[in-house]
């Protein structure tokens, strides 16, 4: 449906010819200086006056008219889109310290590191979120507002896909990465001041950085009515092969996972241990159904602003006009009557 949304521009239609009434064009004398070679623009100038004055009033009305047209903001409203609004604010903290390079996530039978494993499986959970507000968190040494909240989820996973190990510090600040989700997660939007406020922490180690202990953080985020889920990381203990026997190796001898469980406990949340890509989408999918997008609907009707089409014709008119006022057409077209003069044969 095409409409304007200042329709009460229009109420400047009769402005110019208020104006010309009231302030009457002013009369010249005639020139008091000529010289010798003014003489052909004067005959222009002289022919310009003597031509049709209706034509330039009608092109002038034009411009105005296509410019209040402009100024009226002309747009094109769609249909009427439904749009699922859930009211919760979900904040992902991801590690990316150094011992999230370890290659024991099984996924599809191949083996990849662990990072890789968390950007492949929360992909899907960021594009199943729909009309929740997500945020980004990456951690190591220290911790990083990636992504603040957003609806723009193909962003979110953008900078969660171009997340590089190392860039946050080797170590892992897991009360840092907590304490700044709370900072983010503190003031709710204005349309959305009754949302569910989630955090999502994924790990592989233990708190060695940072100037927050987990306990503490979790304790300030119960108060803030905040809940946390905590994911960790790694695979369990294997027996392999070496040249003297076998050894037990355990990729996972770092996690603490007491520390996690107390963490989630304290806000209400839950722990879950992601042995492989199958268990870490596995709890993605109980994390959904724990944390249920709400079917609220609104609607939207999407505009599209056309001023910029009767504003681009009154530039075009008033160019044309300009050229034609100053005899563009004649003075370009003057050489070449002279070049064919001088060129006819005499009789």
């Amino acid at each position: 449906m095409f409409s304007f949304a200042w329709p009460w521009m229009f109420l400047l239609l009769p402005v110019p010819a208020l104006v010309y009434r009231v302030f009457p064009a002013a009369k010249t004398g005639q020139a008091a200086l000529r010289v010798p070679f003014y003489e052909p623009i004067s005959r222009l100038s002289e022919n310009r006056r003597k031509g049709p004055g209706a034509l330039k009033t009608l092109t002038m009305a034009l411009i105005w008219c296509l410019l209040l047209c402009a100024a009226a903001r002309p747009q094109w409203v769609g249909e009427t889109q439904p749009i699922t609004v859930s009211g919760r604010d979900l904040m992902l903290a991801v590690d990316i310290s150094e011992s999230m390079k370890t290659r024991d996530m099984l996924i599809e039978d191949e083996l990849v590191d662990r990072v890789t494993a968390v950007k492949l499986v929360a992909q899907e959970f960021i594009e199943r979120r729909t009309g929740d507000r997500i945020g980004l968190i990456l951690f190591g040494s220290q911790a990083y507002l990636q992504t603040p909240l957003s609806f723009d989820r193909k962003t979110v996973n953008t900078f969660l896909q171009e997340a590089v190990i190392g860039i946050a510090g080797r170590k892992t600040a897991i009360g840092d990465a907590v304490g700044l989700a709370i900072k983010r997660l503190r003031d709710p939007h204005p349309d959305r001041a009754d949302t569910d406020n989630v955090l999502i922490l994924l790990t592989d180690g233990a708190n060695t950085a940072g100037i927050m202990e987990p306990l503490q953080a979790a304790q300030l985020a119960q108060s803030a009515g905040l809940k946390i889920y905590t994911i960790g990381v790694g695979a369990d203990p294997s027996m392999v092969n070496r040249l003297f026997g076998q050894r037990l190796l355990n990729p996972s001898s770092d996690l603490d996972e007491e520390t996690l469980v107390s963490m989630a406990r304290a806000t209400a949340g839950r722990y879950f241990r992601a042995r492989d890509g199958d268990s870490l989408e596995q709890i993605y999918d109980i994390i959904d159904k724990l944390e249920p997008v709400q079917d609220e609907s609104k609607f939207l009707r999407p505009v599209t602003e056309l001023f910029h089409l009767p504003l681009a014709c009154a530039s075009l008119v008033a160019l044309v006009l300009g050229f034609l006022s100053i005899g563009l057409p004649e003075i370009l077209w003057q050489p070449f009557s002279s070049f064919k003069t001088r060129g006819s044969p005499r009789t």
